[in-house]
């Protein structure tokens, strides 16, 4: 069994990395959700959607191959599968605010849509963030994962220059 604070460091470091992959994703999200607006006469939620979507892939290559890049890589079919169904619900409930925003009161300026995707991205990040973790990266158990670790640590890094190390001081008698 694990110390306590080490599976809160665990913790921790996955919740920085989803972040870091998450935040990424957002300016992802929100630049192709302004260029689409910027360069087309498609209605708001349609641009949206469009953009969700680029920003989906995105994060799915940065969640695999970074953010749990040591859990189970065995069923990368149904782990796609599962992270495209939870996408989707994400993808209903950030879109799901833009539109009940724009259609249902009727902010629908630049500024209001950028900010109620915004918003719909936060929603929809704490459901994907607990879908991804539970379900689709999931957790490899505790020995499997410190072997992989463990091999990836032995894998011979890039050779720096050695340093000459002053040679000891002798004794004069």
């Amino acid at each position: 069994m694990e110390p306590r604070s080490s599976g809160l460091q665990r913790l921790v470091r996955e919740v920085a990395k989803f972040g870091a992959v998450g935040g990424a994703g957002v300016l992802v999200n929100l630049g192709v959700f302004n260029l689409v607006r910027h360069v087309s006469d498609l209605p708001v939620v349609r641009a949206s959607i469009i953009a969700t979507v680029v920003a989906i892939v995105f994060n799915y290559v940065g969640f695999r191959y970074w953010t749990y890049r040591d859990r189970d890589k065995s069923g990368r079919t149904k782990e796609l599968t599962l992270f495209l169904l939870f996408s989707a619900v994400g993808l209903v409930i950030e879109n799901g605010v833009l539109y009940l925003a724009t259609y249902g009161f009727g902010w629908d300026s630049p500024l209001q849509s950028n900010v109620f995707k915004f918003v719909g991205i936060g929603v929809a990040t704490l459901f994907r963030f607990w879908s991804y973790r539970s379900w689709v990266f999931r957790a490899l158990p505790a020995r499997e994962a410190e072997s992989i670790l463990a091999a990836e640590a032995k894998k011979p890094e890039r050779k720096q220059p050695e340093r000459k190390q002053p040679a000891p001081k002798q004794r004069v008698p």
